[in-house]
């Protein structure tokens, strides 16, 4: 009986951890869009403003590598 509700208590603490991290989520959320609306509002481009933001997480090779995969598709499509 004890080790069930040492289990059930397990859980309840896990989905509570779940729950709370979720809703810490949802502010974070909420914070990055307020600074993307504070860019906008002073003249940055937004939508270029989150390709750096994901470039600059990327490893410096695959940027590279994706670059020129980029750079490949664009010279084959004509837009260079």
């Amino acid at each position: 009986m004890s080790d069930t509700n040492s289990t059930e208590d397990r859980l309840r603490l896990l989905i509570e951890r779940v729950e709370r991290l979720e809703e810490d989520k949802k502010g974070i959320s909420q914070d990055i869009s307020d600074v993307y609306a504070e860019a906008k509002a002073v003249g940055y481009d937004v939508k270029v403003m989150k390709v750096i933001v994901k470039l600059r997480r990327m490893q410096p090779d695959d940027r590279r590598e994706m670059d020129m995969i980029v750079d490949t598709y664009k010279n084959a499509l004509g837009l260079d």
